[in-house]
């Protein structure tokens, strides 16, 4: 007699790949989901950039933040609600206190990325992050 070859896999080759599949599946789609969402909220915290310089220059003209508020003193002024961007809802300037929040879908559920600024004599102003953004791990502090 002769012996015949085996063709093709066997029941438990099959669910091994399986399961190697799910195991994959169940780490890699949760992760993407947040990488997605940091994405969609870098957005957000780049609309921040153009309002810190001018609350920097407001802050080094006048000495203080106490009167960098936007459409005052060179800041531009807020972003309301209708005229956001894609994932940006809206920003604000409010004693060189800069708050932008993302919009709600899509991934973000209306998150706020605040920087608060800190003149120091002689080193410019330093920025302090807070927000829900922070504990949604969106952005750093």
């Amino acid at each position: 007699m002769k012996a015949q070859m085996q063709k093709g896999f066997t029941l438990i080759e099959l669910m091994i790949v399986v399961a190697i599949i799910g195991i994959l599946a169940a780490i890699a789609i949760p992760q993407y989901q947040t990488y997605s969402a940091r994405a969609k909220f870098t957005e957000v915290t780049q609309a921040t950039q153009a309002l810190k310089t001018a609350v920097e220059i407001c802050a080094n003209d006048l000495g203080a933040v106490a009167e960098c508020d936007a459409g005052a003193n060179g800041i531009p002024a807020n972003i309301a609600a209708a005229t956001g961007t894609k994932y940006l809802a809206s920003t604000s300037v409010e004693n060189g206190v800069i708050t932008a929040a993302a919009i709600t879908g899509q991934g973000l559920a209306a998150q706020t990325y605040i920087l608060t600024p800190t003149v120091q004599a002689g080193q410019g102003v330093t920025w302090a992050v807070t927000g829900t953004c922070v504990a949604a791990n969106l952005c750093k502090n």
